[in-house]
């Protein structure tokens, strides 16, 4: 069994920061690309970035110089540090990562998500 477990979601005023962290555990062989997603209400989940087990990484054009994900592969663990924070990044935020198990299998895991709420 697989696990990605989210934290550090929160309420932050605009202009705000937050780091939000997912940690893997279980029955992993090797972590592949890994990627945090995000759903508001009413609208369709969105990737925000990613990053590559090679540290490549890539960002929607919405939160491209304000977010930063990177990754601590010793810990199992991606980050995504948001700063500048707009009322239009409140969404509940998901982690995603494909990891290959024990077995050798690639398979896409997610979170349980966490919510970040932006409001004065």
């Amino acid at each position: 069994q697989v696990q990605l477990v989210e934290s550090g979601g929160g309420l932050v005023q605009p202009g705000g920061s937050l780091r939000l962290s997912c940690a893997a555990s279980g029955s992993i062989f090797s972590l592949n690309t890994m990627a945090w997603y995000r759903q508001a209400p009413g609208k369709q989940r969105e990737l925000v970035a990613g990053i590559s087990s090679g540290g490549s990484t890539n960002y929607a054009d919405s939160v491209k110089g304000r977010f930063t994900i990177s990754r601590d592969n010793a810990k199992k663990t991606v980050y995504l540090q948001m700063t500048s924070l707009k009322p239009e990044d409140t969404a509940v935020y998901y982690c995603n990562a494909r990891i290959t198990n024990l077995q050798g299998v690639v398979l896409p895991y997610w979170g349980q998500g966490t919510q970040v709420t932006v409001s004065s």
